[in-house]
């Protein structure tokens, strides 16, 4: 058998998927700025398809971040300007057990005190939020991805003013609307 030469091999072994395919990512548009993330597929899948069903169906434009929290996080994914909730799907399990850490930049879903309720509503974690991992404190918070580009814009809108609003702490007190969510090709 003759030997196939290098560059041949190496075409072959790229040719047939020995590089995964690339993460999906999104980006938020908003009028703080945009922000891009990517998802982990592979690690959160229910999460993920959930995620981008609700970012392919628009349910995100028009939503706030609605509790922001220096050093901690910031939450949206729910409410729209005047504090309306938005109407959700059925809520879905809970993947806190996927390894993913809390850290600074990345995002998870928010949820009830019921592990498995997690419908729409996401964060940013602003800092290492360890407790809110798998197994500290309670089943933990499903990190599904992180933030590529625009980690300045999440700063800024942490460093915002807040207030208490219907009922609601930690609001800020301009609102940070997202205008759009769009699924992007990784560059």
């Amino acid at each position: 058998m003759k030997a196939l030469p290098l560059s041949l091999a190496l075409a072959a072994a790229i040719g047939t998927g020995a590089a995964g395919a690339a993460n999906p990512q999104v980006v938020f548009e908003t009028t703080a700025g945009d922000i891009r993330i990517e998802l982990f597929q592979d690690d959160a899948p229910v999460t993920v398809e959930n995620f981008l069903g609700y970012v392919d169906d628009g349910f995100y434009r028009g939503t706030i971040f609605h509790r922001v929290i220096p050093d901690f996080v910031i939450q949206g994914g729910g409410f729209t300007a005047g504090l309306e909730r938005k109407p959700t799907r059925e809520p879905i399990v809970n993947e806190a057990d996927n390894g993913r850490l809390n850290e600074r930049g990345t995002l998870s879903m928010a949820r009830t005190r019921d592990p498995d309720s997690t419908t729409s509503q996401f964060f940013v974690n602003l800092s290492d939020n360890a407790f809110l991992d798998h197994g500290e404190r309670d089943f933990g918070y499903a990190v599904f991805a992180r933030v590529i580009d625009g980690m300045a814009v999440v700063d800024r809108i942490a460093a915002g003013e807040t207030g208490r609003r219907n009922g609601m702490a930690d609001v800020p007190v301009d609102p940070v609307v997202v205008e759009a969510a769009r699924r992007v090709d990784g560059d």
